[in-house]
């Protein structure tokens, strides 16, 4: 393992070279170097592109709000897709096993968990799209997260979870004309967590389509007739949201 840091003002930033069964994945590790002592942690998963600089400005930002956050790579160091093709393949090939994908988020979690910064007892994780998918089948998986937050995710999963198996709290924000996520597959996730205990809670944004936290959606949406876009509102309203569902699980943050 490998990183190269570099600081700015106070947030300090490390590109973590990691390996996962012998294939090697970058990370990006964002904290404030002027806060003394453990943290929470938090997981960044990144959307079907890939480890991008989205995923980086999130983990800065999380950064900003007294955490140490790390960006982790699910599909390999250098693979991003440029084209919804390639994103695709690598999506594909990333959930079509889950103990694979389990097994490169734990690698990372144990990345950021051993992280002189980190409280390794408290670590949640937020994903965007594919990543949002990612992080609530951890916590189907029984991953011990103290939460996770899925923005813009897809909520279809596989075998449903035995009660008691999730963990984790849960958050969902989903955009009410995704029609990636369509009513129906709002009203089974609904069901699917109940029925598991899971404390969890869940917003839709009326008119709102699939990936309304990226600024680069409307590009996408340009470029490749994809039905996606960007969305002020529900960008800004679902931080603020996850920003005060860290502070209640872990009592801290920026106030």
């Amino acid at each position: 393992m490998g990183s190269a840091a570099t600081l700015h003002a106070e947030i300090r930033t490390e590109v973590i070279d990691y390996t996962v069964e012998g294939e090697q994945f970058t990370g990006y590790l964002a904290y404030d170097d002027s806060i003394s002592g453990e943290r929470p942690g938090v997981l960044v998963v990144h959307e079907w592109w890939g480890h991008n600089d989205f995923a980086r400005d999130r983990a800065e930002a999380l950064a900003r709000e007294g955490y140490t956050a790390f960006a982790l790579d699910m599909y390999g160091t250098g693979r991003q897709a440029d084209h919804p093709d390639d994103a695709q393949q690598f999506m594909q090939a990333v959930m079509s096993d889950m103990d694979v994908a389990e097994a490169r988020f734990r690698a990372a979690m144990e990345v950021l968990q051993n992280h002189e910064t980190v409280d390794p007892n408290r670590i949640a994780a937020q994903g965007y799209c594919f990543g949002g998918a990612v992080v609530l089948h951890m916590a189907r998986r029984g991953v011990d997260l103290a939460g996770v937050v899925s923005l813009h995710g897809a909520l279809g999963g596989g075998e449903p979870p035995e009660p008691g198996t999730i963990t984790a709290r849960i958050q969902v924000y989903t955009g009410g004309a995704d029609p990636m996520v369509p009513p129906s597959q709002v009203a089974g996730f609904v069901e699917e967590m109940q029925t598991a205990g899971a404390d969890f809670s869940l917003v839709s944004y009326p008119d709102v389509l699939h990936s309304f936290t990226s600024p680069a959606a409307d590009d996408y949406a340009e470029e490749f007739g994809m039905p996606v876009g960007y969305d002020e509102h529900a960008d800004q309203h679902s931080w603020q949201g996850l920003t005060r569902f860290y502070e209640e699980l872990f009592g801290t943050g920026r106030q």
